[in-house]
C-alpha cells in the first residue's frame, strides 16, 4: 500500500520504520527542513519530504491522491485536523488515521473532519501506565511488527543511570534497537526531545526490538 505520514517526530518516524519493514510504500512529510534532511539518512527506504502537510500544494506534491492511507501524526491537533480534512475532502484518501495529542480534543476527530480512525496517544499511554507502575521493572505492553518489536514501559528509580547521572535523551546514546516514544510525568504525557532530562518516578514508554531488553536495562534500570 501507498501510505503518507505527516509529522517527522518520534511517533511519525516510528510508524514509518514499522511500515517500511512490512514492505509498504511510505512517504513521510516533515515541515522543518533540518529535521527532514536528518531523517533522510535515518529512514532508509522511506521517501522523506520537507513540506508542510497542512498545505494543499504540499499534499499534491506528495501524490496524496494516490495514497491508500494518510496518517496525520504531528504533535499539533489543529494541524492533524487540517491534514485529515484536506486528505479526505480534497484528495479522496480512502482511509485517514489521525493522532490526538490532547485528549480534550477527542470530540473533534470525527468523520466531519475526514477522520476515519483516531488514536489518542495520551489516553492510551496513561491507561497503560496505570496498569504497570513497578519501579525498575520492564513491563511489556504490546507486541508490534508481528512480534519483532514491542512497546515496553519502565518506571525509573533513583539509581537508574538516566536519573542518577542526570543525562539527557541525547546523552544516553540509545542504540537503534530502542526508541523513546513518550514519558509520563506526574500523570502528564510528554513528547520526548533530545534535551529532555529524566526524573525519578518517570514512566518511560519505548518502542524496542524484541532482543533489546538489556539495552533498556542499561539506560533505565542500572
Amino acid at each position: 500500500m501507498k501510505i503518507v505520514i505527516a509529522g517527522g517526530g518520534s511517533v511519525g518516524t516510528s510508524i514509518a520504520l514499522d511500515l517500511i519493514d512490512r514492505h509498504h510504500d511510505v512517504t513521510l512529510m516533515e515541515k522543518t527542513t533540518t529535521t527532514a534532511e536528518r531523517l533522510k539518512s535515518q529512514l532508509p527506504g522511506v521517501t522523506v519530504m520537507s513540506a508542510d502537510a497542512c498545505e494543499y500544494a504540499s499534499l499534491k506534491a506528495a501524490d496524496v491522491r494516490d495514497a491508500d492511507v494518510m496518517i496525520a501524526a504531528t504533535g499539533d491537533d489543529e494541524d492533524n485536523l487540517v491534514i485529515s480534512w484536506l486528505s479526505k475532502q480534497e484528495f479522496g484518501v480512502p482511509r485517514v488515521i489521525s493522532r490526538i495529542n490532547n485528549a480534550r480534543n477527542e470530540w473533534l476527530f470525527t468523520e466531519s473532519w475526514g477522520v476515519d480512525v483516531s488514536v489518542s496517544t495520551p489516553a492510551l499511554i496513561t491507561s497503560l501506565v496505570d496498569e504497570a507502575v513497578e519501579v525498575g521493572a520492564i513491563i511489556q505492553l504490546m507486541p508490534l511488527a508481528h512480534g519483532r518489536m514491542q512497546l515496553i514501559e519502565v518506571t525509573l528509580g533513583a539509581k537508574a543511570p538516566a536519573v542518577e547521572k542526570n543525562l539527557t535523551l541525547d546523552e544516553l546514546r540509545l542504540p537503534d534497537s530502542l526508541r523513546v516514544v513518550a514519558v509520563v510525568r506526574n500523570e502528564q504525557p510528554l513528547v520526548p526531545s533530545l534535551a529532555m532530562h529524566f526524573l525519578e518516578q518517570d514512566h518511560v514508554v519505548l518502542m524496542a526490538r524484541i532482543d533489546a531488553t538489556q539495552d533498556c536495562a542499561a539506560a533505565f534500570i542500572g
